[in-house]
């Protein structure tokens, strides 16, 4: 009953936040914006996007590399559009990181591994991410002249230095030393259980800077593709959306998408587009039918994934239900 109660209410916030920006926003030029779109541009962004997919699909194929777990990037490529799949069209509380999880723990019978591999995924991404929010900021501030955004790259930076520090806290044994003097403290103490487990479970990944560095430079890509596609995106709806803003809006808006109270994105993910670039003077009429563009471009590149899921499916895989109650909900980090 909870979690029922719960996905209506991510229903209703989704419908709710775009009620709202439509009301905000004027119709009759949203709806001739998206009437003259050029189609060929709006191919061009749904490729990008693709290609973004499939760059976060190497990424973890590199990680598991680096675990010595062999698997053909093709079948881990149909696991991570399972996971886009269920992240963008099931309001249910299995995520699509929990499903791309469960597929390949079940494709090579080592689960433990595999659940580390989803995590050290998540990290390097959003490392990546904020990384790339606080070198843009701070070109945009410091070349560009937008000195609004200072708070961002303050916000950026200590975010980034924060993911860092507690990636470099599980891997480093040095730091590891210096952590666990803190536990000594009673307050922090009840923290050391949990803490020793995810460092133990990283151990793989320890000595593996060279394959951890990779796969950065490739979450760096895959933010790049994304971005691109959003520019042509906002190009083949006729323009005003520079690309220097879209490298420093986009990691953020992912960033802010992780939080779980929506369906898919849909409503917060138009909301986040309309604040960001509304920062820098961009109004609501130009970005808000950009974003209801990506979101239909994520909705059309998830659907591959529906489909490897039926397949798998009707071939007696045993998946998660889909609408199964559960407590674990895990997002992907989305690439728009």
């Amino acid at each position: 009953m909870k979690d029922k109660l719960l996905t209506a209410l991510k229903v209703v916030i989704s419908l709710g936040l775009i009620a709202y920006l439509l009301y905000r926003a004027d119709l009759n030029v949203v709806i001739a914006s998206i009437r003259s779109a050029n189609y060929a541009y709006l191919v061009g962004g749904v490729l990008l996007y693709a290609g973004a997919v499939t760059a976060g699909g190497l990424k973890w194929y590199i990680l598991l590399r680096a675990q010595g777990i062999l698997i053909s990037f093709g079948e881990l490529l149909s696991y991570t559009f399972v996971g886009v799949f269920f992240n963008n069209f099931l309001p249910a509380n299995v995520g699509g990181d929990v499903m791309r999880g469960y597929g390949l723990a079940r494709y090579t019978e080592r689960a433990a591994e595999a659940a580390v591999s989803v995590v050290v995924d998540r990290v390097v991404g959003l490392i990546a991410f904020m990384s790339a929010a606080f070198a843009s900021s701070l070109a945009a501030v410091f070349i560009i002249g937008r000195h609004e955004l200072l708070t961002i790259v303050i916000a950026s930076g200590l975010a980034t230095l924060a993911l860092a520090c507690l990636f470099a806290a599980v891997l480093s044994r040095h730091i590891r030393a210096w952590v666990e003097r803190l536990f000594a403290v009673r307050l922090l103490a009840r923290f050391a259980p949990l803490y020793h487990r995810l460092s133990d479970a990283l151990t793989a990944y320890r000595f593996k800077f060279g394959r951890l560095f990779v796969a950065y430079c490739v979450s760096l890509m895959t933010l790049a593709l994304s971005n691109f596609s959003i520019y042509v995106t906002a190009e083949a709806l006729g323009g005003g959306v520079p690309l220097w803003a879209i490298f420093l809006f986009n990691p953020l808006i992912a960033f802010v998408l992780l939080i779980p109270i929506s369906v898919g994105g849909l409503g917060l993910n138009q909301g986040a587009f309309v604040f960001f670039y509304g920062l820098v003077g961009i109004p609501g009429q130009v970005i808000f039918p950009v974003s209801l563009m990506m979101q239909f471009i994520i909705y059309l590149t998830s659907l591959p994934g529906g489909l490897l899921w039926l397949r798998s499916r009707r071939r007696g895989a045993a998946w998660p239900d889909a609408v199964a109650s559960s407590h674990v909900r895990a997002d992907d980090v989305r690439l728009r």
